[in-house]
């Protein structure tokens, strides 16, 4: 199975140190071999040039290959040059500020090839091995017949792993971040989806109710009308179901939609709404929005043509500062808003629904007796909600992103980072402080004066390593009071070591502190700004300085090896700090990285998912709604057939249930009822409904099976019904019974699945004709595992 690449931050992180790594070096050999020729003996100074000369000419081709890449043998040629002949250098300079500066290019060049290939290991470890080798060769070219110190090569293979091991704690670090934010984004992207799932699905719902549902419900209820209109509309309704929802882009001039609205395609015979148009034109508008505003008003006039009493309204349109409004008002019989039952969903789903989708608002404004007023609104600032109220626009699926977002996640990496680097720098604190310091610490005693201060500053500067251990370790910030006194601590160290070593030997061998103190700043400062670690160092080396010159100036050759030693060090601990500010700062070009990445996951997540559940609500239409549809579109059907009235009134009140089936109420198989005997009534039927016992929880795939064999029987009732809903500990029955009787062909209806929905939840069906009445009861007890409590 193939291993997941590398994520944002892991992928910044590894450039970043990469190009740190190769600067820190290109410098660190320019200066310390400028030192190196100042330091030497003036004879060696041709041959020494025609030596680093090239090792600098190999650094810049090094750089320059971090803007057009080389192969990388030949990357690897370049870098083990520089280390060749840096180290063959040493012996033509000659002298002790030969050997500091051949060791200090050698032993950064040691320490960032770990950097440098880092993904790559092998290779840096191979360079590593070619350096250390280069000086103790160096070494003995310098002084023949002595064997090479083995404490060099000792110093060098640690430098090499304190690289490696500094590199893969902040690695890890990074990818702990990477893997939290991944697992945030999938979260959101997840609820994103299925917001985007949602909307999609209530506009498909408000596309079925404004279109199939609407026709079929209307042939239903009678043959006494002129139905010209209607193979159409029919067509109509087939177009609008087949297409995919969500996937409309661009712009549209608005006022051109409005001028495609129809009059009212359910008016008997010629009686159409006559709109008076007024739209002052063009209005561009996104689709999104365009489409909504056509929509709800095509539902509109057709509440007109069916509810007002009036064959007249007018439409008007008109541009607003960065947006559009439409209006749409009658002078017929007006109604109470606030009256419509939840259960209506022409105004509900169709026109309020469809705005608040896209970022718009609709209101209604109508009193019985004094007209009805429509009026759309949307501007371009408006937002579609977000994906925590489970909306979005309906135009193309987007997934948006919250600014608050964005900066938990470049919180997270850049705090993983920084929390990174303080654990290297702890770790090479540590074992820096336990090998090499400590091995020239018991070696130089007799240097000391006195040798119990340079003993008592080791010993106090490990309990600043092992009080910041106890913070850094446990994932907490250190805190100030730490801080501030670990600062002080490591500060009256440097000044001790300082005073109590001949100023000669300052920086030298016998002084441990020099090159350690600094990394223990690092770990207490790595989270603020550089200019205070900055300060930090060249406090210390200000102290070192102090120490030097109160014993009178120094040679140029002895300051020169002191240069050489304050640039590889505290030059190389300032770099780290720099590095990890930067890496601190670039937690921000990650964190928008991850989520372009994100954006673009969800976004396909959405299509491909939108288009899925359109596949499937299509194919479960097409067992019984389409061939309606497509038998009324093209006149092999005929709404004065009583069996195809009925058939379309089952239908309708299957569709009426699936409406009902997203609404919130506190009894979802009582709502999913009522809304199949509305329809019956809409009828004529009339339809008792009656609830016994105490309600309980049912899932919707059960409520589904229950309320389709009712839904089908109501949706042939003419006369009258018994709907009754009976609720025990462990079972729900739900029954019907019909005066209209049965020809038996309810009955593959009756025992198909609700739009294609399978059968496989236990619900039984029982089904009995006495006389001229039918009774059906659907019948589900809960299992004892399903964990599903009725009472």
């Amino acid at each position: 199975m193939p291993t997941e690449g590398p994520r944002s931050g892991e992928r910044l992180f590894n450039v970043t140190v990469e190009r740190y790594g190769l600067w820190l070096r290109s410098a660190v050999v320019c200066l310390c071999s400028a030192l190196g020729i100042v330091s030497a003996d003036p004879a060696g100074v041709p041959l020494a040039l025609s030596l680093l000369v090239p090792a600098l000419l190999a650094c810049g081709v090094r750089l320059y290959g971090l803007r057009r890449p080389l192969p990388l043998s030949g990357l690897w040629t370049l870098d083990a040059a520089v280390v060749v002949l840096t180290g063959l250098a040493q012996p033509v300079l000659g002298g002790a500020g030969a050997d500091v500066m051949a060791e200090a290019v050698v032993g950064i060049c040691v320490i960032t090839f770990q950097q440098e290939w880092a993904v790559r290991p092998m290779a840096g470890a191979t360079l590593a091995v070619v350096g250390t080798a280069v000086c103790a060769l160096g070494d003995v070219l310098s002084s023949p017949g002595h064997s090479p110190e083995s404490a060099t090569v000792v110093r060098f293979l640690v430098l090499a792993g304190l690289s490696r091991a500094a590199y893969l704690i902040v690695r890890t670090r990074v990818r702990a971040a990477d893997r939290s934010a991944a697992a945030r984004a999938a979260s959101r992207r997840e609820a994103e989806v299925a917001a985007a799932r949602r909307a999609t699905e209530r506009e498909y719902l408000a596309t079925l109710h404004d279109t199939a549902s609407a026709t079929l419900l209307m042939v239903s209820q009678g043959d006494g009308r002129d139905w010209s209109w209607l193979p159409p509309r029919a067509r109509q309704d087939l177009e609008a179901l087949s297409a995919v929802p969500g996937f409309e882009a661009g712009s549209v001039d608005l006022a051109e939609l409005l001028g495609c609205v129809p009059g009212g395609a359910e008016g008997e015979g010629p009686a159409l709404v006559r709109l008076g148009t007024r739209v002052d034109g063009p209005l561009m508008v996104p689709s999104g929005p365009g489409l909504a505003i056509f929509n709800g008003v095509r539902e509109a006039v057709t509440n007109v043509a069916r509810h007002a009493g009036v064959r007249e309204a007018e439409l008007r349109a008109w541009a607003e500062e960065d947006g559009v409004v439409v209006e749409l008002s009658d002078a017929g019989r007006g109604f109470d808003p606030e009256s419509v039952p939840a259960r209506r969903r022409g105004i509900s789903r169709s026109i309020v629904g469809r705005m608040r989708a896209v970022g718009g608002s609709a209101t209604i404004t109508s009193f019985p007796g004094s007209g009805t007023r429509v009026r759309w609104r949307w501007h371009a600032e408006a937002r579609a909600p977000r994906s925590g109220e489970g909306t979005l626009a309906k135009g193309r699926p987007r997934a948006p992103r919250l600014p608050a977002q964005h900066a938990a996640v470049v919180r997270l990496i850049g705090g993983q980072l920084v929390h990174g680097a303080q654990l290297a720098a702890l770790l090479i604190s540590l074992l820096s402080q336990f090998t090499l310091s400590l091995r020239q610490l018991t070696a130089y005693q007799d240097v000391y004066r006195p040798a119990w201060a340079q003993t008592a500053a080791f010993v106090w500067l490990a309990v600043v390593a092992l009080a910041g251990a106890a913070c850094l370790l446990r994932g907490r910030r250190i805190p100030p009071g730490v801080r501030g006194w670990g600062l002080g601590s490591v500060l009256a160290v440097s000044a001790v070591c300082a005073f109590t070593l001949p100023p000669e030997r300052l920086t030298g061998a016998e002084d441990w502190a020099f090159g350690l103190v600094g990394w223990h700043a690092l770990f207490l400062l790595a989270d603020l700004r550089i200019r205070v670690f900055a300060a930090f160092l060249g406090a210390h080396v200000g102290l070192n300085a102090t120490a030097v010159l109160l014993s009178g100036p120094p040679a140029a050759a002895e300051s020169a090896v002191m240069g050489i030693a304050v640039v590889s060090t505290c030059g190389f601990q300032l770099a780290t700090g720099v590095l990890t500010r930067q890496l601190h700062g670039a937690a921000s070009t990650a964190g928008t990285e991850a989520a372009r990445e994100e954006e673009l996951r969800t976004r396909e997540r959405i299509q491909e998912d939108m288009q899925r559940d359109h596949k499937e609500r299509y194919r479960a239409l097409t067992a019984t709604t389409v061939p309606l549809l497509a038998g009324l579109g093209h006149g092999v059907l005929s709404p004065h057939d009583e069996d195809v009235r009925q058939r379309c009134g089952v239908e309708a009140a299957r569709m009426r249930r699936l409406f009902a089936e997203s609404d919130a109420v506190s009894d979802p198989l009582l709502n999913e009822v009522r809304a199949c005997v509305e329809v019956a009534e809409r009828q004529g039927a009339t339809i008792s409904l009656a609830v016994r016992g105490r309600r309980g929880e049912v899932p919707v795939e059960v409520r589904r099976e229950l309320i389709d064999p009712v839904a089908v029987i109501l949706g042939r009732t003419r006369s009258t019904a018994r709907v009754t809903v009976v609720w025990t500990p462990r079972a729900v029955r739900v029954s019907v019974v019909s005066e209209d009787g049965t020809d038996g062909r309810d009955t593959a209806e009756a025992a198909s699945a609700p739009h294609g929905h399978g059968t496989d939840n236990d619900v039984s069906v029982a089904r009995t004709t006495r006389g001229g009445r039918l009774w059906v009861e659907a019948g589900w007890s809960r299992p004892a595992t399903s964990g599903v409590e009725l009472t």
